[in-house]
């Protein structure tokens, strides 16, 4: 009973600790450097994708108590994190990259996406 009171804990924390400055990092990527990053030089793009990928974990642990298989929470945590980092990209073209990234990423996303919708919510 007290490994599954700590499981729980760690895991409510854990999402907690990811998602929310995951979330700052990506919607407020200056006030998130200015409270927290102050790793010179300042780099808009680059706390987005910190944050797309921070929110990717936080959704993978906040998607563990659905009973899903692994697989399936692991596939919705990749397809979170792609998917707000497809968006990361076509925020910041202006900023450098590539310009296949976007679509690139985007297709990335969808097929994670995909995969997840398909994946079986059972264990087998």
């Amino acid at each position: 009973m007290r490994a599954e009171r700590f499981v729980r804990g760690a895991r409510l924390v854990g999402a907690a600790v990811f998602a929310i400055p995951g979330a700052w990092a990506f919607l407020a990527p200056a006030s998130f450097y200015e409270q927290v990053a102050l790793f010179a030089p300042y780099n808009r793009h680059f706390l987005h994708d910190i944050g797309a990928f921070q929110l990717g974990i936080g959704a993978a642990l906040a998607l563990a108590p659905t009973g899903w298989p692994g697989p399936r929470i692991a596939l919705c945590g990749a397809a979170t994190a792609a998917t707000v980092h497809a968006v990361s990209h076509a925020i910041d073209h202006g900023l450098g990259g590539r310009g296949a990234d976007v679509p690139a990423l985007a297709l990335l996303a969808a097929a994670l996406i995909a995969a997840a919708a398909l994946s079986p919510t059972r264990p087998r």
